[in-house]
């Protein structure tokens, strides 16, 4: 699928992607403001991500069109894994948390700062990284990789490092090699194509299928670049 497939936005395209806005802003704030109690327990803040992502996956259906499909999900083994993902929007950091049985997702440090949204950040057992702590970053990063995968948690990573948009491509930082060299469990490639109709930053919202794609796992024993360039040539070879 290439961007040129996009249907082009008219004037109700954009009506309806500013009244998701709207409504997204109220449910997000709502539910975080509501589920305060959640906060006592990580269990209880996990179920209210969960269900705070069930909203925004029924909103992004029902008002700007946008519904999705999982598809290789055969790949993903019980318990401890990695998934290595492509990241596109924020589309996806939501729609994970129902995709997978129990995510923990590694992301900057900035991000838990968000008033009240970093709080569930924090409680649920994100990783956040300092990124300019240089090799103190990388140590917290597998310590913490490392609990969360001995407890049968899924641990999912964007190599890229940030949101990349649709048909570009950028290097893949060495976290993932770090995990891949230091976590002896699987590591399961996820292509997608959330960037045709959610975007990086935009508000516009195009109506369409965000289809996850999970791949079989790459091979064990590779050196750094051997799996650098598996991972690149899988996920971007993928057909999305």
């Amino acid at each position: 699928m290439t961007a040129a497939t996009v249907p082009a936005a008219g004037p109700m395209t954009w009506l309806r992607s500013w009244i998701y806005l709207g409504v997204f802003l109220v449910w997000t704030i709502g539910s975080a403001i509501v589920c305060l109690p959640t906060l006592l327990s990580r269990a209880w803040a996990l179920s209210a991500v969960r269900m705070w992502t069930r909203g925004v996956a029924v909103l992004a259906r029902a008002v700007v069109g946008i519904d999705s499909r999982i598809e290789g999900l055969a790949h993903v083994p019980p318990g401890a894994c990695i998934i290595a993902a492509q990241h596109q929007s924020s589309f996806e950091t939501y729609h994970l948390f129902t995709a997978l049985e129990h995510p923990v997702f590694i992301l900057k440090r900035e991000l838990t700062w968000i008033p009240v949204i970093g709080w569930y950040m924090q409680r649920a057992g994100f990783i956040s990284i300092d990124r300019g702590a240089g090799a103190g970053a990388m140590k917290k990063m597998l310590r913490g990789a490392q609990a969360a995968l001995a407890a049968g948690h899924q641990i999912v990573v964007f190599p890229e490092g940030t949101r990349v948009k649709y048909g570009e491509s950028r290097p893949y930082r060495p976290g993932i090699a770090a995990l891949y060299a230091h976590c002896d469990v699987p590591v399961i490639p996820m292509a997608l194509n959330s960037g045709i109709y959610w975007g990086k930053t935009r508000i516009l919202k195009m109506p369409g299928v965000i289809v996850f794609r999970f791949l079989p796992a790459v091979p064990k024993g590779l050196e750094k670049d051997e799996l650098l360039a598996t991972l690149k040539a899988r996920l971007e070879g993928a057909g999305l």
